[in-house]
């Protein structure tokens, strides 16, 4: 079998990424990951480098053979010759290991999304889901739900902090794709997504959609709430939403200018 081939993505939540990854999967010969573990694996296997075992007998070539595998075998029994693992990989550490050890030149493709769009999302979808996991953070209060998912050390802080780094120090690495654009004219978007990625282009169909799966897998979404990753079937089309009435103004104050994507004067 040729070596296969991988590319990556990444982005904000509410993004478009289940979307995304649903119609890239029509194409047989890929397989757009759901998120991937891959990361969390090059984390623990960095922290035991620095353990008292490591230390004691620092056997790098044999640690390094084991990196350099985990991409390789964790995708050994999947049919598909393209892999698209989606994962935070605009993170300084991530990129740096990936570049390191696995890839020096990466694809990246990065879904973003205006960032009062997104909370807005998520409050809408937390409305209509009693066991989303926002309503199980101790508070029904949508501006103290928004400051949580706003936490330093939650999903959106470190996305877009992953963003800005491949942004500000990788050009040439990434694509920026946006929820709007991907929606509008999702034909468009794809056409040049594979080109950026370097695929041969497949026809796709954009009217009629399945809820995702890959590798005979789909979400259990019991984790996080109900219907966090649902999608609609027929056809792509943007929910319309008012953040005005969804938004308290102190959080579109407050938030109004994270897009960090964005030059500077726009952002």
């Amino acid at each position: 079998m040729n070596e296969r081939e991988i590319h990556y993505l990444c982005g904000l939540p509410r993004s478009g990424n289940t979307i995304l990854s649903t119609i890239l999967n029509q194409n047989p010969n890929i397989a757009a990951t759901a998120n991937s573990i891959i990361t969390e694996i090059f984390k623990d296997l960095h922290s035991l480098k620095n353990s008292d075992v490591f230390q004691n007998y620092p056997d790098h070539n044999s640690y390094n053979n084991v990196i350099k595998s985990v991409i390789p075998e964790y995708y050994k029994n999947w049919k598909e010759p393209i892999i698209i693992d989606r994962g935070p990989w605009g993170a300084p550490n991530n990129l740096k290991f990936l570049k390191h050890y696995v890839n020096p030149n990466p694809k990246i493709v990065i879904l973003v999304r205006d960032v009062l769009e997104v909370l807005a999302s998520f409050i809408e979808w937390s409305d209509k889901n009693y066991d989303a996991f926002i309503n199980k953070l101790g508070t029904n209060d949508t501006e103290k739900k928004c400051d949580l998912l706003m936490n330093p050390d939650g999903l959106i802080i470190k996305e877009l902090i992953a963003i800005k780094h491949l942004v500000d120090h990788h050009p040439g690495t990434y694509k920026l794709v946006d929820y709007n654009d991907l929606v509008k004219n999702p034909e468009k978007i794809i056409k040049e997504i594979y080109k950026f990625y370097g695929i041969k282009l497949f026809k796709h169909n954009f009217k009629s959609l399945k809820q995702f799966e890959v590798n005979g897998i789909s979400y259990d979404d019991k984790v996080v709430g109900a219907n966090l990753h649902t999608i609609k079937t027929r056809g792509i089309n943007k929910t319309k939403r008012d953040i005005k009435k969804i938004l308290p103004k102190s959080i579109i104050k407050k938030y109004a200018n994270l897009n960090v994507w964005l030059p500077s004067k726009e952002s």
